[in-house]
Order: C-alpha cells, then sequence, then structure tokens
C-alpha cells in the first residue's frame, strides 16, 4: 500500500495549478477521483434505465384505437428520454475523459490555450476542461 501511496502523491502533486494555488494534494485529488467514478457508476445506470425505458416505449408502438393526444404523449416520452440518454452518455464521456486526464496528468491543463485551468475550477467541476478565459470565451460565440 505504501508505494501506490507514493505514487498517488506524486501523481497529485504533478498536476498543474494556476500561480496562486497550492499543489494538488494526494486527498484532493483522490475526492475528484472518487466524485468522478461515482458519476461515472450513477451516469451508467440512468443511461441503462432510459434505453429500458426507450426500449418499453417502442414495443408499446401500437398506437391502433388510440387518439392522437396519446400517440402525441408517448412520441414526446419516448423523444424526452432518447434526449436524456444522449445527454448522459455525454456526461458519462465527459466523465471518462476526466478520469483519463488525471491518469495521464494532463488533468487541469486547458485543452484550448494550455493554461492552468484553476484547482478551485476543477473542485467545482471535475469534469472542466477550459480555463475560464476560453470557457467564456466560448460562451460568447
Amino acid at each position: 500500500m505504501a508505494g501506490n501511496s507514493k505514487v498517488e502523491a506524486a501523481e497529485a502533486a504533478a498536476l498543474v495549478v494556476r500561480e496562486d494555488e497550492d499543489p494538488w494534494t494526494e486527498a484532493e485529488l483522490t475526492e475528484v477521483r472518487d466524485l468522478l467514478r461515482s458519476d461515472s457508476t450513477r451516469l451508467r445506470e440512468e443511461i441503462a434505465e432510459a434505453e429500458a425505458d426507450i426500449a418499453d416505449l417502442l414495443r408499446s408502438g401500437d398506437t391502433g384505437g388510440e387518439d392522437q393526444a396519446d400517440t402525441g404523449t408517448k412520441t414526446f416520452e419516448r423523444e424526452h428520454e432518447m434526449s436524456l440518454a444522449a445527454s448522459h452518455r455525454d456526461m458519462l464521456n465527459q466523465t471518462e475523459r476526466a478520469l483519463g486526464r488525471i491518469e495521464n496528468g494532463t488533468y487541469g491543463i486547458c485543452e484550448n490555450c494550455g493554461n492552468p485551468i484553476g484547482k478551485a475550477r476543477l473542485q467545482a467541476f471535475p469534469r472542466a476542461t477550459l480555463c475560464m478565459t476560453c470557457k467564456q470565451k466560448q460562451e460568447r460565440r
């Protein structure tokens, strides 16, 4: 175990932070990693649930004898579940990507400008891939 702890401490210390921030501690990085892993598990479960709901809605797709309102409601529910599943898949991809960035040592580096994202931003939003400056520029477009 001690060897693993040294590796984790070295990983944490090697991650980029802004000049006005303290380096990542092993505990801080573990907390972020655990949160991301928990999110990943939850998202996988929600995707499976949404896919099962979609399958149920598609199986009950026989509209014979239904009025237009019932048909419209089923269509809305199906599209809503499909949208939810897509949103969860996107968030899962971001979560898995963040975990990969922690493992390969690029966590905390803005993917646009290469500057540090900021530890406080990552602790608030662990899936962040852009620093605040680049994120604000992206949102203005």
